[in-house]
């Protein structure tokens, strides 16, 4: 379990050493249990470079497939704390909205707020969240009821690696749309796919699907690893190109039709409240 724990982290923060610091251990000890990790599996699930390390395509599956885990044995938790008390709080969100964004967002406010227990529900799925404190969706704000505040509101790149953006220089929309593309088919139809893309660019000419995946999370590693080109919500992958693990190849964006926002429940707690307010803070620093 221990090796898990340690490969989660590394995962997560893409970094053997902030890992380690967020652990308690040392580099190395992380790195001895992803070594023991791999040995058992017999494959590698980081690249390891001069610049640190990188996710390999089966590294990413096993940490979709672990933080899915996770969120469910604390979701199991939090289920028998609510027979006793109810100063935690639940937000149900999507696979991506947590890897790519809220849980950073968490570990902020638990510098701020650590006796404030969060827990997180993650889905993909169209689930009944009337059991949640928060919930945070992609849609149409207007349609709510409930009190809501827009995250943010975002924009779409065309991004793929360095690597792949050095081989495949591009100038046009109607080059990009000759190169590999990874889509992403995750059953949602208000996430736009690269259909919508390029018809929000007046391009109606063929294009190149390469690569079909069901969760961004993959569809982003996928792109790292040189497979092809991957649509990039800006809110969401804003680590990914300040890094500069992806790049744009066109300055060309489309604009979402609809908006990521936060749904505040009649039942929430205080400490919800708080959570509440806060990410709302956040995203309008």
């Amino acid at each position: 379990m221990s090796a898990l724990v340690a490969f989660e982290a590394a995962a997560r923060h893409v970094s053997f050493k902030l890992a380690a610091e967020e652990l308690n251990v040392t580099p190395a000890a992380i790195s001895h249990q992803v070594k023991a990790l791999e040995a058992e599996f017999d494959t590698a699930f980081f690249r390891r470079n001069h610049r640190g390390v990188d996710l390999t395509e089966t590294g990413a599956f096993l940490f979709v497939a672990l933080q899915r885990g996770f969120e469910t044995m604390s979701e199991a938790v939090g289920q028998l704390r609510a027979c006793t008390t109810r100063d935690y709080v639940t937000i149900r969100v999507s696979t991506a909205v947590s890897s790519l964004w809220l849980t950073p967002k968490l570990a902020q406010f638990w510098r701020a707020h650590g006796d404030v227990s969060v827990t997180q529900i993650v889905s993909d799925g169209l689930q009944d969240d009337e059991e949640c404190d928060l919930s945070i969706h992609y849609g149409d704000i207007q349609r709510e009821t409930a009190p809501c505040e827009v995250l943010f509101h975002d924009h779409i790149l065309a991004l793929a690696s360095p690597a792949f953006a050095r081989a495949h220089p591009v100038t046009r929309v109607e080059e990009l749309a000759q190169l590999p593309l990874i889509n992403l088919e995750a059953g949602r139809a208000a996430w736009i796919d690269w259909h919508g893309w390029f018809g929000a660019l007046d391009y109606r000419g063929p294009f190149r699907v390469a690569h079909r995946v069901n969760n961004y999370v993959i569809a982003l590693q996928a792109a790292q690893d040189d497979m092809g080109v991957v649509l990039g919500w800006t809110g969401l992958t804003r680590s990914h190109l300040e890094s500069g693990r992806l790049v744009a190849l066109l300055p060309n964006r489309v604009e979402t039709p609809e908006d990521f926002y936060i749904r505040l429940h009649p039942h929430a707690s205080k400490p919800a409240r708080l959570l509440y307010g806060w990410l709302v803070g956040k995203t309008r620093q």
